[in-house]
C-alpha cells in the first residue's frame, strides 16, 4: 500500500520520513512513456525537435541539428551525474517515436521541491492529451511515490500558450520574477511561477485522471 506525501511528512509514529531523491526511473502510461534521455535518443530527438517555432521563446539553443543534439545531451547527462536534473525523453506509445523532452529540475532534497522544466513537445503532439498524461506520471511519482511537498513550474510570460496549459492541469500562478533571465536573442524575458503543493496534489489528480479518461 502507498503512503501518500502528507502521512510521511505526519511525522506519526511508525512512519519514518523517507528521503526525498529523485532518480531516473521509466513512466509508463497509456500514451506516453517516460525513459531516462540517453545518447539513443538522439536521432528521434533531431525528428521531433527540429521545427523552429518549438524555441521562439527558449533558453534552449533550437535542436535543428545533429551537433545541437549533441550538445543538448551532453548538457543533460552531465546535470544527471551531478544529481542536479532528472532528464527524460517522452516516447509515443502508439508509435514508440520520441516526440519531445521534459526534465526534473532545481531539486532541492532537503525541502523535498522540485521544478518540472525543460518540457517541449513536437508539433504534431501539441494540444493533444500527451502533455496531460506526460506532467500526471510525473506528478505521480513526485508526490505519491517520492513524497515531495512541491512541484513547480516556470515559463516565459510571453508564452502565453504555456501558462494556459499549465493553469489548465491545476497549477497554481503565483507570481512573476521580473527580468528573470536572458534568453538566446538576448531580451531579458519575465518569469511567471506556477506551483502545485502536497496539499493541492489529491485535487490535481482527481481533475488529471478525469481529464485522462475523458480524453478531453
Amino acid at each position: 500500500m502507498s503512503i501518500a506525501s502528507s502521512d510521511l511528512l505526519s511525522g506519526a509514529p511508525g512512519l519514518p520520513l523517507a528521503p526525498f531523491d529523485p532518480r531516473p526511473v521509466v513512466l509508463h502510461g497509456r500514451l506516453v512513456r517516460l525513459e531516462p534521455l540517453t545518447a539513443l535518443h538522439a536521432e528521434g530527438l533531431l525528428a521531433a525537435g527540429h521545427h523552429e517555432e518549438l524555441w521562439r521563446v527558449t533558453v534552449q539553443p533550437p535542436l535543428v541539428t545533429e551537433a545541437a543534439v549533441v550538445a543538448y545531451l551532453a548538457t543533460a547527462d552531465a546535470a544527471a551525474a551531478r544529481g542536479d536534473e532528472v532528464p527524460f525523453a517522452i516516447i509515443s506509445c502508439d508509435s514508440g517515436a520520441v516526440i519531445g523532452s521534459t526534465r526534473w529540475m532545481d531539486i532541492s532534497r532537503p525541502h523535498r521541491r522540485v521544478e518540472i522544466g525543460g518540457t517541449w513537445l513536437t508539433p504534431a503532439a501539441q494540444g493533444t492529451l500527451a502533455n496531460t498524461e506526460t506532467k500526471y506520471l510525473q506528478l505521480t511519482q513526485l508526490f505519491d511515490v517520492l513524497g515531495a511537498v512541491r512541484v513547480q513550474f516556470k515559463t516565459d510570460l510571453r508564452n502565453t500558450q504555456s501558462q494556459r496549459a499549465l493553469e489548465k492541469l491545476g497549477a497554481v500562478r503565483e507570481g512573476v520574477l521580473r527580468r528573470h533571465m536572458v534568453v538566446r536573442d538576448g531580451f531579458v524575458r519575465d518569469s511567471v511561477y506556477y506551483g502545485i503543493t502536497d496539499v493541492d496534489w489529491p485535487g490535481v489528480k482527481r481533475r488529471l485522471r478525469e481529464r485522462l479518461m475523458a480524453g478531453a
